[in-house]
């Protein structure tokens, strides 16, 4: 989603910010646009309540972003490697980590919040809204596994069958901000997550905020009402938006990286 002016010729030497929108399971890269997303956007530009930034939303499948414990799927490598170059090799992207910023729904959310907890150098800003993010122990999900179920073959194809512990913790959003505390410290978060959860990840958003507010992480977190739904997802992305948007202007000065 480029900015309405983008491609004006008084425009050709400006740079702009970009935000890396990660969608859920079941979803893809055009379901922040085709939802609505797009047409909130453009009111908030319109309102002058934001500015003007690229939002790019690859698509992931079911892949929850990361490399695959069987190391066949290498999502996490492709994402880092060569998606964020090629984008901002070929768009007008302002450098530095200043202007580069992660956000995501659902399993996006836990994307967002493992891409940015895992390499904070990269990442200004990280938002997430409902995010996946799974309290129970590694060997209570491969115990789930066996019952059967879709979100045990989906979490099966990406952890392993069992759970390959190594593989979970290397991934692990609450793992990673102990282990990366200082420089998880230098990034602006904000998440939030309905309190009606259909999957009960308010539990996890609940974990982690508590989790934060331990280790003195400065963060924003909101448990508002409402479920799982587009309805609930719509209702709050306009602060989402704004969150990085004031992150952004702040960040004008940060140098290149």
């Amino acid at each position: 989603m480029l900015p309405a002016g983008y491609d004006a010729a008084d425009h050709s030497s400006q740079r702009y910010p970009v935000l890396y929108s990660l969608h859920g399971l079941g979803d893809n890269e055009q379901s922040l646009f085709k939802s609505g997303g797009w047409n909130l956007v453009e009111d908030l530009r319109r309102q002058h309540r934001i500015g003007d930034f690229l939002i790019v939303a690859p698509e992931a499948k079911q892949s929850f972003y990361i490399n695959s414990a069987d190391g066949k799927v290498r999502y996490s490598d492709f994402f880092l490697r060569e998606f964020i170059s090629h984008i901002e090799g070929k768009y007008r992207i302002r450098r530095g980590r200043g202007s580069r910023a992660i956000t995501g729904l659902s399993m996006g959310g836990y994307g967002a919040i493992r891409f940015a907890f895992a390499n904070p150098e990269l990442f200004s800003s990280v938002s997430a809204q409902s995010a996946a993010l799974i309290t129970e122990s590694p060997q209570e999900l491969s115990a789930a596994m066996r019952s059967g179920g879709p979100l045990g073959d989906v979490l099966a194809a990406v952890f392993g069958n069992p759970i390959n512990l190594l593989h979970w913790r290397q991934n692990d959003p609450f793992l990673l901000a102990k282990q990366h505390k200082l420089a998880v410290g230098r990034l602006a978060i904000y998440f939030n997550c309905g309190r009606d959860d259909d999957f009960n990840f308010e539990i996890g958003a609940q974990a982690l905020d508590k989790q934060l507010q331990a280790e003195g992480v400065k963060h924003e977190f909101h448990l508002y009402p409402g479920n799982h739904g587009t309805g609930y997802f719509l209702a709050h992305l306009g602060e989402t938006m704004q969150f990085h948007w004031k992150v952004f202007e702040a960040s004008k000065l940060d140098p290149p990286k």
